[in-house]
């Protein structure tokens, strides 16, 4: 099992997957064997992940099922691997794919083979982002899943989908552009793009104040932080609903992974001396985008902005650079991936069957879809970060962790609790609650065995997670740890050397 390249075939089996689909015939049975298809290797993908996690050692912060070949010009290396910060995201990714296909089976009609090939591509893109451990090799991962999701929003999306796309797109991609200009100075500077070597060089201050910003530049753009947010709430709204999921559950997590990956190690100097322009977008993104959803009309705009909203958590934990707000960061991105996932599946539901996501549709949804009331009540009080459900685990965290540090960010952050508690009831009454008058939904069927199928393992792990946080923690605890330690050793070197000047 040790000489296996599994990360490899976790990674790259989806895009097997793609190519077998891609030879199947464009008729009725290419069709269903397509969707067939696609649901099996992903399904295998995620069984092959869970061996990660079962030969993964928690007891130590090395980089684990280490890969390494030469592969461009003799310096850039293929390169692979993961440790507990990584493993989380990878384990996410593998297990929402499954159900993002699910989820499509009949919404979907038109180039079927093409949207599954468009899926499993972006599957073997997120997977690899999280997994490489040589700088180019990530850029490339990082960047690739660009394309795949932009043809998810603007072939298969609703009626301003090449704008949402393009939109998507441009902001993402200049972002991007200034990494990569910071990625070669960091070449230039160390001699190697490998990312264990680049966690313990010292980079001087000057480099890694720009560095800093141009990584900045890429990853605020795909959490997204305030203010270059405006791209998700179109890219949601128009965006299939696997799509919607895909984007919230993963993609956004790349923002937050990248700053736990390069910024925090990589450029601790400048991490320190930035944190209060940190705090100050997180700050502005749970408050203003909290306050924004609560105006909303259409469904999934309000749940883009609530999306916002929690990853702001996410980045003030993080650079409080504390155990209890880096790990709060970490487990409230999995735990926002798996509840905002489960939102939009059940935005999809009512969609589906109504074909309208505007909020003043609905109403009394209760009496015709017990069921369904009961599993959005489920996650909606989740997203508010109600005790006993996961949303709680990973906001109180990073609350108690920016406390230690900065008492006046934590405690303006809380007020993003109560915002959020406004707009996710507010729209649970609007659209489960009150008196059945539309005639519209005097017909409207509850969820089925398949829907079930696809909500029931999300409802057991917000449950789960919510009383019993452990598992997700015990793995990357520590990471975290050495991930602080190793921030504070070099900053200590660098007032010691500043000294003894």
């Amino acid at each position: 099992m040790t000489n296996w390249p599994i990360l490899s075939v976790v990674t790259f089996l989806p895009l097997a997957g793609a190519l077998f689909i891609a030879f199947l015939r464009d008729d009725a049975a290419g069709v269903r064997n397509a969707r067939w298809v696609a649901l099996w290797t992903t399904l295998i993908t995620f069984a092959i992940s869970l061996i990660l996690v079962w030969r993964f050692d928690p007891s130590t912060a090395d980089f684990q099922f280490l890969e390494n070949r030469p592969w461009l010009g003799g310096t850039i290396t293929y390169a692979m691997g993961v440790d507990g910060i990584s493993l989380p995201f990878v384990i996410l990714t593998t297990a929402l794919m499954p159900i993002s296909i699910l989820a499509s089976w009949t919404s979907i009609q038109s180039r079927v083979r093409e949207y599954m090939i468009a899926f499993l591509v972006l599957e073997t893109l997120m997977v690899g982002t999280f997994c490489a451990l040589d700088l180019v090799l990530f850029y490339l991962f990082f960047e690739g899943g660009l394309i795949p999701m932009f043809l998810i929003i603007g072939v298969w999306g609703g009626p301003r989908r090449v704008y949402a796309s393009f939109k998507f797109f441009l902001y993402t991609l200049l972002g991007s552009v200034l990494m990569l200009l910071a990625i070669m100075a960091m070449y230039w500077q160390a001699g190697t793009t490998d990312i264990p070597t680049l966690l313990h060089h010292p980079f001087p201050l000057a480099l890694q104040t720009w560095a800093w910003f141009a990584f900045l530049a890429s990853f605020a753009v795909k959490m997204p932080m305030w203010p270059v947010h405006t791209w998700l709430p179109d890219a949601h709204v128009e965006a299939p609903t696997a799509g919607s999921v895909i984007l919230a559950a993963i993609l956004l997590k790349m923002g937050g992974y990248g700053f736990l990956r390069f910024s925090l190690p990589m450029f601790p100097e400048a991490s320190q001396h930035l944190a209060p322009l940190i705090y100050a977008l997180s700050i502005v993104a749970i408050i203003y985008t909290s306050l924004v959803a609560l105006v909303q009309e259409d469904v999934k705009k309000l749940i883009a902005y609530s999306s916002v909203a929690h990853m702001g958590f996410v980045t003030m934990g993080i650079f409080a650079v504390t155990a209890q707000g880096v790990a709060g960061g970490i487990f409230q991105m999995i735990s926002h991936g798996i509840v905002s996932a489960a939102l939009f599946l059940c935005v999809g539901v009512i969609y589906d069957r109504m074909h309208t996501r505007e909020i003043a549709a609905y109403g009394g949804l209760v009496n015709r879809m017990p069921l369904y009331a009961f599993v959005f009540m489920v996650f909606t009080l989740a997203n508010i970060g109600l005790p006993g459900t996961s949303g709680f685990v990973g906001e109180f965290l990073t609350l108690i962790g920016t406390f230690r540090i900065n008492n006046w960010v934590a405690t303006l952050a809380t007020i993003g609790t109560i915002l959020s508690a406004a707009y996710a009831l507010w729209l649970y009454r609007k659209v489960i609650f009150g008196k059945l008058e539309k005639p519209s939904l005097f017909n409207i069927k509850d969820i089925g065995w398949r829907e079930i199928a696809i909500l029931a393992p999300l409802v057991i792990l917000t449950i789960l997670f919510g009383v019993y946080p452990k598992p997700v923690l015990d793995i990357s605890s520590v990471s975290v740890t050495a991930l602080i330690d190793n921030y504070h050793h070099a900053l200590s070197a660098v007032q010691t050397a500043a000294l003894t000047k």
